[in-house]
């Protein structure tokens, strides 16, 4: 979907991590994005627990928490970051401890953690440092996780949300985008994901994993999500209503539901307590 940044590492914008206003955007109306926003394979947090060495875990850019609530729910003990007040608001009102920074400004102050993540998040971190950093704050033999979801609707609910969304937001740096991305772009923007994390020399060498899955949206579900995306969150009232009437028709005319194909990406990587 070409206006999903927090789901993928290459936003329209040519360097993501500047891109603060619509980095910053997402605590417009967290609760519905916690409502919304899917959470992540189950398989994909064990692999991930029982790959690290301690439940330490440090949740860069961790949102209103919905990975980090899982990791919890694993028996982690979980710091979040995340710039956004209004979000790590909501993450701290469910339980999450959450300091409000960018992971670039953040003073880890001694700390350090057996896992770092960033679901959805990694993208808005500046690429020469990120990795670096976050060998700083992992112990020997912790593991830095990156992840997010590859999610495509299909083509008859993709293209009449392109196309209405071009009515709508010409100016927008979104609007040119195709209808839909193939698997192969995502794969390309974790790779390049590893390659960062090979340049640190202070990792064994990354890890690519890859988790397919299917969740079934009726059409008030995906219309609740779709204001939470980061094309969408800084749009006036009545070009979103004029995207979300286009798409209401549209999965209309498909039964009112869709099922969406999901594949969640993962690049990982081992500290080795080098650097």
């Amino acid at each position: 979907m070409p206006i999903l940044p927090r789901e993928q590492p290459e936003p329209a914008p040519a360097k993501p991590h500047e891109a603060r206003r619509i980095a910053e955007s997402f605590g417009v109306d967290a609760p519905r994005y916690d409502q919304a926003r899917p959470g992540y394979p189950a398989a994909l947090v064990t692999r991930i627990v029982e790959g690290s060495p301690g439940p330490a875990v440090l949740d860069i850019g961790c949102g209103t928490g919905i990975a980090a609530r899982q990791f919890q729910a694993a028996d982690c003990s979980v710091l979040g970051l995340e710039p956004d007040p209004r979000m790590a608001g909501f993450a701290q009102s469910r339980g999450l401890n959450t300091e409000v920074a960018t992971f670039e400004a953040w003073q880890p102050a001694g700390r350090t953690f057996d896992a770092v993540i960033a679901a959805q998040s990694w993208h808005w971190v500046d690429p020469s440092t990120g990795a670096t950093k976050a060998a700083q704050v992992l112990r020997p033999g912790g593991r830095l996780a990156i992840f997010g979801h590859a999610y495509e609707p299909p083509a008859e609910v993709a293209e009449p949300f392109a196309a209405a969304y071009r009515r709508a937001a010409p100016d927008s740096p979104f609007a040119g985008g195709p209808a839909r991305r193939p698997l192969a772009v995502y794969r390309a923007a974790y790779a390049k994901i590893a390659d960062t994390i090979r340049e640190t020399g202070q990792f064994d060498e990354p890890e690519q994993w890859q988790f397919d899955w299917e969740q079934t949206y009726t059409r008030d579900q995906w219309l609740d999500l779709l204001p939470t995306t980061g094309g969408l969150t800084g749009l006036r009232p009545e070009q979103l209503t004029a995207i979300l009437d286009a798409v209401k028709d549209a999965i209309d005319s498909l039964g009112g539901r869709f099922t969406m194909h999901y594949t969640t990406l993962a690049t990982t990587a081992v500290h080795t307590g080098t650097g």
